[in-house]
């Protein structure tokens, strides 16, 4: 490992531009999308800011750790689906739970009244063209300026990229679940 010299001075000029609601995107095939999005919610529930999480693929009887917690904080979460793909019996129902799901997000971001929305693995129902992506755009444009909004989720379409103010793409560099480890209650759910 290289050692660095502590920075003297900042490195970059200081914004000058007015605060105002952000459109911010957490993709890719590395874990912690959804992690860095609850991380923001967290963030601003702290300060006293109006929450609301939608999960697109999570059922509205889930029970995660991430709704445990949520609930005990009273920062509203909702699960909009029936599961993953693999999981789904009836892929037109599955269809229509995201097609549903985003009417009550788009109707929470468009309402103003939350400081910022999280819409947990919404690339899917895109990218699986349950949900057409426009009416997506259009909302994200016309949304009231004070209004965050966090979407998360593999393969971002380029649309969504150009238009967000603030992309990170997760990379997995090392998983232990390739070394045959499984997934284990409290860091991955």
């Amino acid at each position: 490992m290289q050692i660095e010299s502590l920075p003297t001075e900042r490195r970059s000029d200081k914004p000058q531009g007015e605060r105002r609601g952000l459109v911010i995107i957490h993709t890719g095939d590395g874990k912690g999308k959804s992690t860095a999005a609850f991380g923001l919610a967290l963030r601003a529930h702290g300060r006293d800011k109006p929450v609301k999480i939608y999960q697109f693929m999570k059922v509205p009887s889930a029970r995660f750790g991430e709704h445990r917690a949520f609930e005990q904080l009273g920062v509203p979460i909702e699960g909009l689906g029936d599961g993953f793909s693999w999981k789904s019996r009836d892929i037109e129902h599955s269809a229509q739970l995201a097609r549903d799901g985003w009417q009550r997000a788009e109707a929470t971001i468009r309402a103003g009244a939350h400081f910022l929305v999280v819409l947990d693995e919404i690339m899917y129902p895109l990218r699986y063209g349950w949900l057409p992506l426009e009416p997506v755009l259009t909302c994200l444009r016309e949304r009231p300026e004070s209004v965050h909004v966090v979407l998360t989720g593999r393969g971002a379409p380029r649309e969504l990229i150009d238009l967000a103010d603030t992309v990170t793409e997760m990379t997995m560099i090392k998983h232990h679940f390739k070394a045959g480890v499984p997934a284990q209650r409290g860091i991955e759910d």
